[in-house]
């Protein structure tokens, strides 16, 4: 059985093949800034979009969409401000997930909110 962080880039590399199949254009990759880390970093039109991709292989614990926490969210809106003051963008954006439960993939548009 592979590491989790091999698991994890595997699951990151198919999220990115599957949203740009889906019209979105890959960004950046493993945007980190201390507290926080966005997965994968995309546009959808003017849209700038923030996207965590959950892995989960056993639902022991919940599904993928259970893992995504208040507190888990707290940090990606975090480190999506850092990035939107780092690049000096004032747009549009959203937060996106991709669930990944075994082999079925699940996009979430729009999942939260920064609000």
């Amino acid at each position: 059985m592979p590491s989790t962080q091999v698991q994890g880039a595997a699951a990151e590399a198919q999220a990115a093949e599957f949203l740009a199949k889906q019209g979105l254009r890959l960004i950046e990759r493993n945007f980190r800034v201390r507290g926080g880390e966005i997965d994968l970093i995309c546009r959808d039109g003017a849209t700038v979009v923030f996207v965590e991709v959950r892995l989960r292989r056993r639902a022991d614990f919940g599904g993928a969409a259970a893992s995504i926490t208040s507190v888990k969210r707290s940090r990606l809106i975090m480190a999506a401000r850092h990035w939107l003051a780092r690049h000096g963008h004032e747009c549009a954006c959203r937060f996106d997930c991709v669930l990944m439960d075994g082999d079925h993939i699940e996009w979430l548009r729009d999942a939260f909110s920064a609000d």
